[in-house]
């Protein structure tokens, strides 16, 4: 009797043993999950800043170019795009287009010295500048907490608990192929 006796606590202590590294692993998935949610809600968050801003700066050029009517098209329909992304990679995609069309809107601004030395257009331009960094920013963290993440959720024995409990990798957020490559502006000024 004592020795099946001292096998059974030793069972006990190790089932206890499981169930509380099972809840550990489970509560440290739950916070890292929810900051990978926040993260990327702050990426959302910086790109609606964005869109907020470029009805002002559209209008502002207008007033001042109102030729260059493909290139207000162009910026808003990669805003709809942008705006109209549901996934992470369709966020990539319509803020590429986006980002090409604002950089041939800026472009449009060395034709017009009057509206580069606008006030709106100045501080529009440096509210846009500054939402873009603060969206790298959020990239960058996002990435990074998503790194975290999906270590936690392969590592050992953590991803016995991960794949029992519905705790499946996150996506990085990756720039479209071609973000590397400038975009061209040339044939906005007969180039």
């Amino acid at each position: 009797m004592k020795g099946s006796g001292k096998i059974l606590v030793i069972i006990g202590i190790l089932l206890v043993a499981l169930v509380l590294g099972g809840i550990g692993s489970y509560n440290s998935l739950v916070n890292q999950r929810e900051t990978v949610n926040n993260t990327l809600s702050q990426i959302d968050t910086q790109l609606q800043r964005r869109n907020d801003l470029i009805p002002n700066l559209v209008a502002t050029v207008q007033n001042y170019a109102q030729h260059e009517e493909e290139v207000f098209t162009a910026v808003a329909d990669a805003r709809a795009q942008l705006a109209g992304a549901t996934t992470i990679e369709e966020q990539a995609e319509g803020d590429a287009a986006l980002s090409g069309a604002l950089s041939r809107l800026l472009a449009i601004s060395e034709n017009y010295p009057e509206l580069k030395a606008n006030t709106n257009f100045l501080n529009l331009q440096d509210e846009l500048a500054g939402t873009e960094n603060r969206i790298a920013n959020s990239r960058r963290d996002y990435n990074q907490v998503a790194q975290s993440y999906n270590t936690k959720v392969k590592r050992f024995p953590t991803v016995i608990f991960a794949n029992i409990l519905g705790f499946d990798s996150v996506d990085y957020f990756q720039a479209d192929e071609g973000a590397t490559e400038n975009p061209d502006v040339g044939e906005l000024f007969g180039e």
